[in-house]
């Protein structure tokens, strides 16, 4: 039975309302574009973004002018018998940042997917305003539910909405892709329901406040969050449930790619925080945490070795799309108290948070890069981008200063996440995750500095554009980009009390620091990176260091062909789901 007071105390708060027009906006902005077709269907996206923009915003500040979170409860109902919308902290940052996101990759699609004007309609630009809305409105539903059962259909709807972007060229390699994608990710929700379906058996409600008042150490209930865990995982692609992600962010376009790295992964982990943290925040223990950071350490160095290895440009981001998510799950064991024996919504979280938008305004920044690169180009081969500094400047740029966010350079929003977990640490006494914290910035940057080396090389010949690149989508990409490196600046502790006091100023340590990071960068692009012949010479001084460290790599990369079939992939899930089970009931 629902506890009296929850239902007789639970209202819609003021300015909850707009939390139902988050949702009612691009939903209807769907409808409309369907119905109204051809190129009525850019128009009439491209009017909703700043809409939806302003919508986030007033969010955003009236949490801020309230000092507590927004509810709306539907039809006026209070759970459990009814649905509520909620907005906290960490929801109005991400529908924050999300409607950032969608409204630069909305100006930069301009360019790829505008009707032509001999056509009435063509397939691919009509398909793809629809589903950037239904991408929208399903990730403002993920984080304003608050219940688990509502949380799986907005997921199911991003999925939905995020796998036919994948293929709208209509290349073979492009529908492999996706199905590869849609049969994966459904195979996580059906995990997902299980446990789902476990925990309203166990307590008759979906609702998370419920929940977490309810919820208590059972096998029922570990059983249910592992199964839960390891689908949303699967979802997320972190490492090794990471069969979909290369081939579906490298294989489509710029503007989908840009949107599946940034925006699409981070659905899945919402869910996942909201899991840990919230509705069983005393039952993960110790070890599972340890667990989940262990997968994520794996993924950063896996995916920054294999990036390495790429030949492509797009696929080299791909790979550092599945580095970067391991970095994400780096906060659990950090919030972990040994003290109450449960995760704390302190510095940990705030800093996984902020490293999350920071990865998806430069991730989306990078692809969107790489997009104009491989328009100007008619190709990305990393080997061939010699030149390019000089003839696309802007996109070299854009690159230049999302990676440099993404290594954690002041103040940018990763340094300011970097110190965050790092005072964690040092608190927790966990200083093994410092250095793992510390080996991520090194690791990122030499992916970096390896394409920013072959960018400044001098070419050949001169290299000349193919087409005339758009402005408008340059100055897009040129604006996340510097969203990123600034994004330690903006006033985070009305949303994320923790950051209060901890200052993204550039000092001579911090700066000291990040020269260290390039440093370390650097030389593991040396041994590492793909460079064709023109810096020879310079491995003739380090011959056996390099051939001992690509000895190693190409066993990473032959295992990282084993783990992207279908066999090892489920086994890993099967694997995990155990593991995780056990991890859990050991904490007890």
């Amino acid at each position: 039975m629902p506890d009296p007071a929850l239902v007789l105390n639970a209202a819609t708060t003021r300015g909850g309302v707009l939390l139902v027009l988050a949702l009612v906006v691009p939903v209807t902005a769907v409808l409309l574009a369907f119905v109204a077709g051809g190129r009525q269907a850019e128009r009439i996206a491209l009017a909703t973004m700043p809409l939806g923009l302003a919508i986030a915003v007033a969010i955003a500040v009236t949490l801020w002018w309230t000092g507590g979170p927004l509810v709306y409860l539907l039809g006026g109902w209070a759970p459990p018998l009814g649905v509520a919308l909620r907005a906290d902290g960490l929801s109005v940052v991400m529908l924050t940042i999300t409607a950032v996101v969608i409204s630069a990759v909305g100006v930069f699609a301009r360019a790829d997917f505008s009707t032509p004007a001999e056509l009435v309609e063509a397939r691919a630009p009509f398909a793809f305003w629809i589903l950037l809305l239904a991408i929208w409105a399903a990730l403002n539903a993920v984080f304003l539910a608050v219940d688990l059962f509502t949380l799986y259909v907005a997921l199911e709807l991003l999925t939905f909405a995020a796998v036919p972007l994948v293929s709208l060229d209509g290349r073979a390699e492009t529908l492999q892709a996706a199905l590869r994608y849609l049969l994966f990710a459904l195979l996580g929700s059906v995990l997902y329901l299980a446990g789902t379906a476990l925990l309203y058996g166990s307590y008759a409600t979906l609702d998370i406040v419920l929940l977490s008042q309810r919820v208590h150490a059972e096998p029922a209930v570990f059983v249910a969050a592992a199964l839960m865990t390891v689908g949303l995982l699967a979802k997320t692609a972190l490492f090794p449930l990471h069969l979909w992600l290369p081939p579906a962010h490298a294989g489509a376009p710029a503007a989908a790619s840009a949107v599946l790295s940034a925006l699409v992964v981070k659905g899945s982990f919402f869910i996942v925080v909201r899991l840990w943290f919230d509705v069983m925040p005393g039952l993960p223990g110790f070890a599972a945490t340890q667990l989940l950071a262990g997968l994520g350490a794996a993924a950063i160095v896996f995916g920054s070795v294999v990036a390495l290895r790429q030949e492509r440009l797009k696929l080299l981001i791909a790979y550092s799309t599945l580095a970067q998510i391991g970095y994400l799950f780096l906060m659990f064991p950090l919030a972990f108290s040994a003290g109450s024996a449960q995760l704390e919504s302190g510095g940990a979280l705030a800093g996984g948070l902020l490293q999350t938008i920071s990865h998806a305004t430069a991730k989306a920044a990078m692809f969107m890069a790489a997009g104009l690169i491989y328009a100007a180009l008619g190709h990305d081969r990393i080997a061939g981008l010699a030149g390019i500094a000089r003839a696309l400047p802007m996109s070299v740029l854009a690159f230049a200063l999302a990676g440099v966010a993404l290594i954690g350079v002041p103040p940018s929003g990763a340094y300011l996440a970097k110190e965050l977990l790092l005072q964690a640490a040092t608190g927790t006494g966990q200083w093994w995750w410092a250095v793992t914290i510390q080996a991520g910035g090194i690791l990122t940057s030499s992916y970096v500095v390896l394409v920013l080396v072959h960018a400044l090389m001098p070419a050949d010949e001169p290299v000349t554009p193919r087409v005339r690149l758009s402005r408008m989508g340059e100055a897009a990409t040129l604006t996340l980009a510097l969203c990123s490196l600034l994004l330690g600046l903006a006033p985070w502790h009305p949303y994320l009390p923790v950051t209060h006091g901890v200052t993204p100023t550039p000092t001579l340590q911090a700066l000291w620091s990040s020269v260290w990071l390039v440093l370390g960068g650097t030389a593991l692009a040396i041994l590492l990176g793909r460079w064709g012949d023109r810096p020879a010479r310079i491995f003739l001084t380090i011959g056996a260091a390099r051939r001992a460290a690509l000895v190693l790599s190409s066993g990473i990369e032959r295992s990282d062909g084993v783990l992207r079939q279908w066999p090892a992939a489920g086994l890993c899930m099967l694997v995990l789901a155990i593991a995780f089970a056990a991890a859990m009931l050991a904490g007890r």
